[in-house]
């Protein structure tokens, strides 16, 4: 999704300073669907302002330079909402832990096991808060919680259920010495 759509969401919500932006994308409810840098905030939200479609305002700060604020336009809430009915990207799943998962061979099992302990925790601290989220959100954000609670409960319990059996196979092909290509074999042809 481009920069400039998902600036005029964070809008949506309210005015925001590009630094605002950027927390609703590491801390708030945007950090679940993406991760964006400064780098792409700032230019879009000066093409927003360019094309009508937001309005800056500066607020002065005690002994800092003064704060720009962003405020989404009457045009910039038609074309955010025009932009809602393009269909999805397929969803991508971007994760240090699948990639490091994928060559678990070449770590001690007993490496791999914490790592999947850890990420069975870790799930089940997000559930958690997911669950203790407010009833009292809109509808949207209600039915991607719920959503998000399913992804979470299945992968912790996809993680439960597969972690001994995967540990067990790590072991046993650790214990076994690995054979070598024949052309490494002793006595084998150059």
């Amino acid at each position: 999704m481009d920069a400039r759509v998902l600036c005029l969401g964070a809008l949506h919500f309210g005015d925001a300073s590009g630094y605002e932006i950027k927390k609703l994308f590491e801390e708030g409810d945007f950090r679940f669907f993406y991760e964006t840098s400064f780098g792409s905030i700032y230019p879009a939200l000066s093409r927003l302002v360019e094309d009508g479609l937001a309005l800056v305002s500066e607020q002065a700060q005690d002994k800092r330079p003064d704060k720009k604020v962003y405020s989404i336009t009457d045009k910039g809430r038609g074309l955010f909402a025009e932009s809602l009915r393009e269909p999805p990207a397929p969803d991508k799943i971007r994760s240090d832990f699948c990639f490091l998962m994928l060559f678990a061979h070449l770590l001690p099992p007993a490496t791999a096991d914490r790592l999947i302990r850890d990420r069975i925790a870790w799930y089940r601290e997000q559930i958690e808060q997911m669950e203790a989220c407010n009833a009292d959100e809109p509808l949207g954000g209600r039915f991607i919680n719920g959503f998000g609670l399913a992804i979470y409960r299945g992968a912790a319990a996809y993680l439960e259920q597969n972690r001994a059996s995967f540990i067990g196979e790590l072991q046993r092909d650790a214990g076994q010495p690995k054979e070598r290509p024949a052309s490494d074999a002793p006595g084998a042809a150059p």
